[in-house]
């Protein structure tokens, strides 16, 4: 035996291309010798997290000798309370990606395939792939959800289907009346994920509330939200799930013990009650965006109409080069690359000094100069 040889892992992680995030601020400052740029890469709220979570972590700090609990009982009566849910109904988790693990590894065997949308969040085909099963990828049709199309490539292998409502990257939307034809037609035993992580964000009045069909007993729906978005809690990583209690007593069989620490249950639950500052965040959202698409108009560029706090640009050119190009200049965009999408970057909404920060350089690099 070989003592250099080298221990072989599991051959189907070889198909899993790991997750590129969006570089951070700290690390493109370091190696470009800039100070004061612009994070626009990973959609995170300009404003910052409320005011009331920072001081709910400041009283909760002295006690973090101690394990947290276990099942986020606290977070989960906020939210029940807020939702009209019951505590059962609900799901805590260490962002929405490790429930998004637990759902696959509760779920998923080798012989399993879960349906998703071509492009959208990439951790959904992570997951899928970490337990073994096939992804079936559906192209998008006019940047949204081709639900007719999924609904298709459901067969007896299908356990999981994922949808992001709003997608990303597009910040598309699928309507109510599009998603009641769907689950009507979906069979039973099929579980379909639904996430809206940028929920909060929506202006549209065609937008469905995930959580209304919970409240009515949808036993093959599950709904995840996240504190990372609008609530400005992405550090800590908090999210949560919705479903029947069949579901979640499910899903919780495979939960790691004191998955989420106290400070972010204490902080989410502080944010959670902070109405003026998810009032102001979407305000200061809306405003961005108005901003946004007026200088992309003047500046002749296609842009995808969003429901999120981002917007997906076609920049007419290779999307890598000009995100190069905008990191000299101190903004950091995400290059479209990633999701397949070569000639278009998606920028977050932030304040309007971020904004018209970004359309200078973007118009610096359209020119040239």
């Amino acid at each position: 035996m070989n003592r250099y040889s080298i221990p072989q892992g599991r051959p189907v992680l070889s198909a899993i291309k790991p997750y590129v995030p969006g570089k951070p601020l700290e690390e493109a400052e370091r190696e470009l010798g800039l100070k004061n740029m612009v994070k626009l890469a990973s959609n995170e709220n300009p404003l910052g997290p409320s005011p009331k979570a920072l001081q709910a972590i400041l009283d909760k700090a002295g006690s973090i000798n101690q394990y947290p609990d276990s099942s986020s009982r606290s977070l989960r009566l906020a939210l029940a309370g807020h939702l009209g849910l019951s505590p059962d109904q609900l799901l805590i988790g260490n962002g929405s990606d490790e429930i998004f693990k637990m759902i696959a590894l509760a779920y998923l065997t080798p012989e399993h395939q879960a349906v998703m949308a071509a492009p959208t969040f990439s951790e959904y085909e992570f997951v899928v792939l970490v337990a073994g099963a096939a992804a079936r990828k559906v192209a998008l049709k006019d940047f949204t959800h081709d639900l007719e199309a999924m609904q298709a490539e459901i067969n007896h292998f299908t356990k999981l289907v994922f949808i992001c409502n709003p997608n990303n990257p597009t910040g598309t939307i699928v309507t109510k009346a599009a998603l009641d034809r769907f689950l009507a037609a979906v069979p039973p035993e099929v579980l379909v994920v639904l996430d809206e992580a940028y929920r909060e964000y929506v202006t549209d009045p065609g937008f469905p509330d995930g959580m209304e069909y919970i409240r009515r007993g949808q036993a093959n729906l599950i709904v995840l939200r996240t504190f990372s978005k609008i609530y400005g809690l992405a550090g800590l990583r908090v999210g949560y799930a919705a479903a029947v209690p069949e579901v979640i007593a499910w899903i919780n069989r495979v939960k790691e013990p004191f998955n989420v620490n106290s400070l972010a249950q204490a902080a989410a639950m502080a944010a959670l009650a902070d109405a003026s500052h998810l009032n102001l965040s979407c305000q200061v959202n809306e405003a961005g965006k108005n901003y946004l698409y007026q200088k992309l108009a003047e500046l002749g560029l296609e842009f995808i109409p969003t429901q999120a706090n981002f917007v997906l640009i076609n920049v007419k050119g290779n999307s890598r080069l000009v995100y190069d190009q905008l990191l000299r200049r101190g903004v950091i965009v995400r290059a479209g690359e990633p999701f397949g999408l070569d000639q278009w970057i998606r920028v977050t909404i932030g304040t309007l000094g971020q904004m018209e920060r970004f359309c200078h350089a973007l118009a610096q690099v359209g020119d040239g100069s």
